[in-house]
Formats: C-alpha cells, structure tokens, sequence
C-alpha cells in the first residue's frame, strides 16, 4: 500500500527519525549532506557520523557495525544492480536499522524493488513534480512474533504417540 503525500517535509521526517533511534554510530551513504543531519550533529556531538559516497563501501566502513545507516541522495546515482547490493549489504551486515529516502523516477526503482528487500514504505513526500519516498527497515520490527511460538506448543513428552501428523 503506497502512503498518501506527507504533510512534513523529508528533512522534518529524517529528524524524526533521528531524534526516534538517537543513535550512537550512524552510517550516511549519500552524493551530498542535508539539514536534519547537522542539526543532530550539533545536537549529538558525541555520535559518530561515518559518511560513505555513492557506491559500494569503503572496506573500513564495511567491516563496522552501526545503529542507524541512512541511504539519501544515492540510488539516484548508481545503476540498480549496485544499489540492490548496497542495500542489502547494509541491511544484512552493518545496520539493524535502515531509512532509504529515494526518488523513484530518477533512480528508476519500483516500491516493489524495495519490498523485496523487506523495507517499508514509510512517507512520500512532494515539491512540484518530484515526489521523494522513505523507506524503511527495522530489524525488531520487521516481524512479529507468531501467537504460537511460545512453549505451550512446543513438543510435550506426554503427547508422544497420541497424534500422528
């Protein structure tokens, strides 16, 4: 489901998001910088903010693990290919938590690009005829726990040989 246009601009969104998960060590992937992030910046002088140019990582950023990693102004800039492995390398090795702010008509993605990745449509936002889509992942929040996975249903010695399925 596409969310409707956003009242809040992308950059009140990406301080919210900021200031949500106040994290300790963010990754910033991107062409160029935006105001949320000095605002928190300024605000968080204790964060560590590593910043990583359009394409793959640099090996150092690679190896680290961070709390936050934001992907903006970047998949505009890489063919689909890298930008699918961009993604999924940051969300399967270096962050838990994840925020792609994209214009799908420059980069050429579709949502489901993104879906595929288990990112959530979060915000559109638009400004004459650009409109700007955040997506999201969250590790914690990507699955709720089943209502049968708990030790009510696990395997019971006193129901062996009773039920065959």
């Amino acid at each position: 489901m596409t969310p409707g246009i956003s009242t809040r601009t992308p950059q009140q969104a990406l301080a919210a998001l900021l200031d949500r998960y106040a994290p300790q060590r963010l990754l910033v992937v991107g062409a160029g910088s935006f105001p949320a992030l000095a605002a928190f910046e300024a605000a968080h002088p204790e964060a560590k903010v590593a910043r990583a140019a359009p394409g793959p990582l640099p090996a150092d950023l690679a190896a680290q693990r961070f709390d936050l990693a934001l992907v903006i102004d970047c998949l505009e800039h890489l063919p689909k290919s890298s930008g699918l492995q961009l993604l999924g390398g940051i969300r399967n090795l270096n962050a838990s938590r994840l925020a792609v702010l994209a214009d799908l008509t420059a980069c050429n993605w579709k949502e489901t690009d993104f879906f595929a990745l288990a990112l959530q449509s979060n915000e559109r936002f638009q400004r004459d005829d650009q409109v700007l889509t955040l997506f999201t992942y969250d590790l914690r929040e990507y699955k709720q726990v089943p209502d049968w996975l708990n030790a009510r249903f696990w395997a019971n010695p006193e129901n062996f040989g009773k039920y065959w399925w």
